[in-house]
């Protein structure tokens, strides 16, 4: 799970929300492919960030953040994406729900140091 919150740009920009629900089946195999991909879209061009989080239960969000919708496509298409797509839906996956949005504004906060 990522600890930190992406540091994206100033809007616009945009984000991949990807909602799902696991199987139960092969964690080890699930978590691998999660880390290979994770690592493999931050060095694709136009990447700006991930957040994820996954709850017990199997029930998981991720959010990839991307510089514009060409960037998007691109990594959808990529070839090693595509294996962990297919067998996100023929293992992984119960079933999962893929947003893209345009971010037209975005702010922060934090608490202040003590």
């Amino acid at each position: 799970m990522t600890e930190a919150l992406a540091a994206t740009p100033e809007p616009p920009y945009y984000a991949v929300v990807f909602t799902s629900c696991r199987t139960p089946a092969d964690d080890a195999g699930y978590a691998a492919m999660a880390e290979a991909m994770d690592t493999l879209a931050a060095r694709q061009p136009g990447y700006l960030g991930i957040e994820n989080a996954r709850v017990e239960g199997g029930l998981g969000i991720t959010v990839s953040y991307w510089a514009d919708l060409e960037s998007v496509r691109a990594w959808k298409q990529h070839a090693e994406h595509l294996v962990a797509q297919r067998l996100g839906r023929e293992k992984w996956y119960e079933r999962y729900f893929l947003r893209v949005c345009r971010v037209e504004r975005a702010y922060q906060w934090s608490r202040p140091e003590r």
